[in-house]
């Protein structure tokens, strides 16, 4: 596991990194700091604030300056052309990005350079969606002359906490529908992983975002976190994350009402009938698991296969998931990067024990000889013999940690898949149609793909259901829940 590559570091990596409040870069309050550590490793990339309440409440109050001030004023046209300057600036500097997203995080340069595509659709989309709050004048009952005007305004401002499996995606769920609204925002990335998103605020500053209208705060959740759920100054928050942290932020919003987006955990099934083609579905499967790591939330960890094919598709998936590359994601051959952190990593292995005592271990589940770095690394496991109601089912591990669970009826695969607290995502794999349509329809899940998994599309989105959350990323809904609807009742004349 040698870096067998070289290269020229960003001249953003290393140093003290600060807050960027109302346009300002600002140390935390206290002047603490956290050391960030790439994952690859073990080693230090410089600093990041540890942000408090203290600074909270002075983002909270530049956004909400912002908003009452020019920014209120600009047009939806405006607004446009800003998201379509910023998308040329993000896109010009994107090489960086990835690398600041590679070193961070530890994806492979593979994966965070593959996002520069998406991130160009899903700042386009946004930019398509600032004419959301267009005024209408629909037709009335009242008696007299009663002009009646509808229109969706600007909620205020939004709290976003994002995690630190994909900051480069997560953050373009906060920021763009925000400009395209009118709406501010304050962003608390995760502290493990917040290098790419003052990156990426640095470049919206320097396309023309005003002060003020984005704002981003470093540090612990139950510093930052915290204070951004109990601030009355925040109208709506925007969670990714844990159940137990949604939770907490629920009961946190009920001071002022905050209107809340919740994506949350999963253990999503992705099933494999007998007629599927395993071509296909043996590394469609794999990596709907093991794709960044396993750290993904609608990771279809259960996979679920049919007896007649059972075997044969466990012995092959067990060989596809031996010859995966596990490494330091500036090497060009790595196809799985590090954990995010030794804590991560202590997490997947005591869950690896625990299988290894509930099912049987067909691959993976140790730590890759000779690393000789100091990274989180973790082999990709297959668990096979499993049943739906062992640990290693239940419970989200995020990490490439599969576990195969036979079935024999469609009826059978679509009641263990969903005999699961969570409802985030699914995916099946079959060359009959009309089982394709009937499974994805049973299926309880705001996502599920079929013959494929893990694809997005920004105009579409995805979304949870059950204890994986509530409210839609991406689509017009997604815009929408940024706004709130005002009706005018106007008396124009006798």
């Amino acid at each position: 596991m040698t870096l067998t590559t070289t290269h020229e570091l960003p001249a953003f990596i290393g140093g003290d990194k600060t807050n960027l409040i109302g346009g300002q870069w600002l140390p935390a309050t206290s002047g603490n700091t956290i050391d960030v550590i790439n994952p690859a490793t073990g080693g230090a990339l410089g600093t990041i604030a540890a942000g408090d309440a203290a600074d909270v409440d002075r983002a909270v109050k530049a956004a909400r300056t912002a908003f009452e001030g020019e920014w209120s004023r600009w047009t939806p046209h405006e607004r446009r052309k800003l998201l379509l300057r910023v998308h040329d600036v993000i896109l010009e500097n994107f090489d960086e990005l990835a690398m600041i997203e590679t070193l961070d995080m530890g994806a492979p340069l593979s994966r965070t350079q593959g996002l520069r595509e998406w991130t160009s659709q899903v700042l386009q989309f946004f930019a398509s969606q600032t004419g959301a709050g267009t005024v209408a004048a629909p037709p009335n009952s009242l008696p007299g002359h009663i002009l009646t005007l509808r229109s969706l305004r600007p909620v205020g401002v939004v709290g976003g906490i994002i995690p630190w499996n994909g900051p480069l995606i997560g953050l373009w769920w906060i920021f763009g529908p925000a400009l395209a609204t009118g709406c501010t925002a304050v962003l608390k990335p995760a502290e493990d992983a917040s290098l790419s998103v003052l990156r990426v605020a640095e470049l919206m500053t320097e396309a023309g975002v005003p002060p003020g209208v984005i704002n981003v705060v470093t540090g612990y959740g139950k510093d930052v976190g915290a204070a951004l759920a109990e601030h009355d100054g925040v109208d709506r928050i925007a969670f990714t994350g844990s159940v137990g942290t949604a939770q907490t932020i629920v009961r946190a919003s009920a001071g002022n009402l905050k209107r809340l987006q919740m994506e949350l955990g999963g253990k999503s099934p992705d099933i494999v009938f007998a007629d599927a083609d395993l071509d296909k579905a043996v590394p469609g499967a794999a990596m709907g698991v093991y794709t960044n790591s396993g750290q993904v939330c609608v990771a279809g960890t259960r996979i679920l296969v049919q007896r007649p094919i059972h075997d044969e598709f466990v012995e092959r998936i067990a060989e596809f998931t031996q010859t995966i590359r596990v490494g330091d994601g500036l090497d060009p051959d790595t196809q799985l990067g590090p954990l995010i952190s030794g804590r991560q990593l202590d997490r997947v292995l005591r869950y690896i024990e625990i299988g290894s005592g509930e099912a049987e271990l067909m691959a993976g589940g140790r730590r890759p000889e000779g690393e000789g770095s100091g990274g989180f690394f973790i082999e990709p496991t297959v668990f096979a013999g499993a049943t739906n109601d062992m640990t290693i089912a239940q419970e989200e591990i995020f990490g490439p940690v599969a576990t195969v669970i036979p079935f024999d009826t469609e009826a059978e695969a679509i009641h263990l898949a969903n005999a699961t607290p969570y409802g985030l995502a699914g995916g099946l794999w079959t060359e009959n149609v009309g089982r394709a349509h009937r499974v994805s329809q049973a299926i309880d899940a705001g996502t599920v793909w079929v013959n494929c998994y893990g694809i997005l599309d920004p105009a579409i989105g995805f979304g949870g259901t059950k204890m994986s959350g509530y409210g839609w990323k991406g689509a017009r809904d997604h815009v929408e829940s940024y706004l709130y609807p005002k009706a005018v009742y106007m008396n124009i004349g006798e």
